[in-house]
């Protein structure tokens, strides 16, 4: 079969040749239909840590490079294991997200149910066990989730990436008329975004410099969208909360800047959620926090309520999330097209789909 498979940094290849993978009696066979690009896979491709299982195997899954990338997708279902803890009802042919969570399911996070938090956590799409960037591809039953008519196949390739921002909304304990600061308007401060309409805050603050990314922060329904090279985002957020701040920020961009704006932007007592995956280490400041008894939290990955709560969303209306999709293309261009133009590009798109099939 056909899969995309990571090498090495700068060394992504589409080979028609990879054995397709047997469904063990725990899981479930899929049979991908669209795939997306995520900023983790520009980072594998730029940083030679980023994916560090070139000598050692990943813990879990006992794979080392190349590896089948493709963590966000949907897909059908083409075979049920025979001990799959699948869905209630759950059928061949069925149209279904993908949870692309590895764990171990023995250490204490995970027996808490914290499977996100697993000591040796890791993805279905980067450590191994294939991924959605495949004609085929097999995976825990537990972590499969059927799709309603209501939802398409392309539409249900973005469940992963709303599942992230779902657990930090509910990591922050927003609550009803709080007044919310979202740094950064890429994949994941826009699924934030989105997720955050349904707890009705008062205002929606977001800070983004790129006007691409500001005009579909408008449409996702910001209250207010700031630029911060025109605009200072700490005064402003202020003078737009009666001179306090918000309640509540959430950093999506991961830059120094945009997390010291967080910290001195939110009120006394308010919390900064990190959502975004850092590149390297930064100064930090920790009287940003001292000073007003402020909270830092980090949300990472998601779980299966998170994942079933998106899916409710999606199928009541709650959510509008096609125009984050900028762009389709086939699995042959998947580095030219896809990672390439992301990287080089980095204003143009917010979501590129792989269209698996093609």
């Amino acid at each position: 079969m056909r899969a995309v498979r990571y090498y090495g940094p700068g060394d992504i290849r589409l080979e028609h040749d990879v054995p397709e993978p047997v469904c063990d009696a725990h899981q479930v066979k899929i049979r991908p239909a669209f795939c997306g690009i995520c900023g983790s896979d520009l980072h594998v491709y730029q940083s030679p840590d980023a994916l560090p299982f070139k000598d050692v195997a990943h813990p879990i899954t006992g794979e080392t490079w190349p590896v089948t990338l493709g963590h966000e997708f949907s897909g059908d279902v083409v075979e049920i294991g025979a001990r799959a803890q699948a869905p209630e009802g759950l059928q061949v042919g069925d149209r279904v997200a993908v949870q692309p969570t590895i764990c171990c399911d023995q250490c204490i996070p995970c027996k808490e149910g914290l499977t996100n938090c697993c000591d040796s956590f890791g993805f279905v799409g980067f450590m191994g066990w294939g991924g959605g960037l495949s004609d085929y591809v097999c995976v825990d039953a537990r972590f499969v989730f059927k799709l309603p008519e209501t939802i398409p196949a392309d539409i249900g390739a973005l469940v992963e990436p709303l599942a992230v921002a779902w657990h930090a909304i509910e990591q922050s304990g927003v609550k009803p008329r709080d007044n919310i600061l979202v740094m950064g308007a890429g994949p994941i401060g826009l699924a934030v975004l989105q997720c955050l309409k349904a707890r009705k805050p008062a205002q929606l603050i977001v800070a983004e410099v790129v006007p691409s990314r500001r005009r579909l922060a408008h449409e996702f329904g910001a209250t207010v969208v700031i630029n911060p090279k025109e605009v200072d985002v700490i005064s402003e957020c202020k003078r737009l909360c009666n001179g306090q701040g918000p309640e509540i920020a959430f950093d999506c961009a991961g830059a120094g800047a945009t997390i010291k704006s967080a910290c001195l932007s939110i009120r006394s007592r308010g919390t900064v959620v990190n959502v975004a995956k850092w590149d390297k280490e930064i100064p930090f400041d920790m009287n940003d926090l001292l000073f007003g008894e402020k909270r830092l939290l980090s949300a990472l990955s998601y779980t299966k309520t998170d994942f079933e709560r998106v899916i409710i969303a999606l199928d009541r209306g709650s959510m509008d999330v096609e125009s984050m999709i900028t762009r389709k293309i086939t699995i042959d261009k998947v580095v030219e097209d896809g990672i390439l133009a992301l990287l080089q590009e980095k204003n143009k798109d917010i979501k590129i789909l792989v269209s698996i099939r093609k």
